[in-house]
Formats: C-alpha cells, structure tokens, sequence
C-alpha cells in the first residue's frame, strides 16, 4: 500500500465511551472527499479502555494505526504522530470533534491557493463556538496572553491544523513545549517563520462531550509552558 495523501492525527486520552463511535463516524464522512488518508490515533497514557478499543478498530480498518506514549501528554502525542505520518498533508483533529468540513476547505487552501498552513480559528469571522461561556472565555484569555507574550496576530492558535508536512515539519521539530501548549507554540512559531504562507478559515465548533481533562486541572501546565515558550521566542533561552 503505497502513502495516502492525508494523515489524520487525533490525541485522545481516556475515550472508551466515544472512541468507537466517532471514528466510525469520520471514516463515514470521508467517504466522499477526493484524497487519500490514514488515521493516526496517537493515544497518550488512558487508564480506561481506549487503547484495546482503538486497536480493535484497527484490526477490522488497516488504514487507522495505533500508537501509544504511555503518559497523558497531549503535545507528545501530537507531535509524534505528526512525526510518524506518512501522508504528503497532516491534518490535527479532535476525536470529539472531526470536523470534515474544515477538511474540505484546508485542503482547498493547501492544493489550490498554496498555503503551507491552514488554522480551523474558533475567533475568525464567520466562526461559530457553541462550546460553554466558561470554555470560549478561556480560549479569549489564553489566545489574548499569547498575543501580549509572543506577538502572535492570529485569533487562534488552537484550533485545527492541516498543513503541508514537508514545509512546516522544521516548525514542528523547533517545538519546546509539550502538553497542551505544544499545538500553540506549533502555530506561533509557522506565524513568526516568513518561510511558512499560513491562514485562518472559521469553523463551527461542536463538541460531542465535556473534556477528557477538566479545564481547571489544566491551568498550572499551561502557566508553566506559557512561561517558558515566552522565554524561548522573545529571549531565545529555554527554561527548562
């Protein structure tokens, strides 16, 4: 089997009530699109089912992988299935969202207008967020002390993601950070790279359930990784 066009990565951690559902459901609306594709289920340290169910899924669906980091660390995750992607494009998904639509219109972006990057923003004009008050207030928050911290001009910087591999993997593997704010500093490093032609297209946001991890457990990785992806961009030292 030769390399499909597109690999789908999508992090998940802890997500036996939904896992099944959901990528029976993506595998469904990507039925019609025009590309290739593989799903990469990058699984990162569940203590529930979700690893067997995956790889149930697997056996009956050769063009779904599996793999495995052994501790919940969603940027790990994500950047080694960005890394192990086999596909010409990646896109980065959530498995309670999948949202093939913005498929669609990033690979539009990629093929026919030339970007190398392509943002789902949650804020761009046109967006819809029909996430909770307290989840699009800490999405503004966190997306306002990025652009104060880093100069970042976007409204997103973590939303879905689909990209050219070869013209953004060097942003990927500058990436310092892990955990939740790897996907951020991926955006605000392709931002501030003149090599990297990006934009944002708006997306209608849904999700299918409440976060695997509550948001408020949440905060201290994020202040520690914000601190030190600041240091890294403005000041150019690691503080590791």
């Amino acid at each position: 089997m030769g390399a499909p066009d597109v690999s789908i990565v999508i992090p998940v951690y802890n997500e036996e009530g939904i896992i099944s559902a959901s990528l029976s459901d993506l595998r469904e609306k990507l039925q019609d699109v025009d590309f290739t594709y593989e799903i990469i289920v990058a699984e990162n340290g569940s203590t529930d089912a979700t690893v067997r169910i995956a790889e149930d899924f697997s056996t009956r669906h050769p063009e779904v992988r599996v793999m495995s980091i052994g501790e919940p660390n969603y940027g790990k995750a994500l950047r080694r299935g960005i890394l192990e992607a086999r596909g010409k494009y990646v896109i980065c998904d959530e498995i309670d969202l999948c949202d093939v639509d913005f498929y669609r219109v990033a690979m539009e972006k990629l093929r026919e207008d030339d970007y190398d990057l392509v943002v789902g923003s949650k804020r761009a004009p046109g967006a819809r967020d029909r996430r909770p008050a307290y989840r699009r207030m800490a999405t503004q928050v966190l997306n306002g002390m990025l652009r104060v911290a880093t100069g970042f001009k976007g409204t997103d910087t973590h939303g879905l993601k689909a990209f050219e591999r070869s013209k953004v993997l060097h942003v990927v593997e500058a990436c310092v950070v892990d955990r939740d704010m790897f996907a951020s500093e991926l955006v605000v490093r392709a931002h501030r790279d003149d090599r990297v032609k990006w934009c944002e297209v708006p997306i209608d946001l849904v999700e299918k359930r409440p976060p695997s991890v509550h948001l408020f457990r949440r905060v201290p990785n994020v202040l520690k990784n914000m601190v030190r992806l600041t240091s890294v961009i403005r000041f150019g030292r690691d503080l590791k």
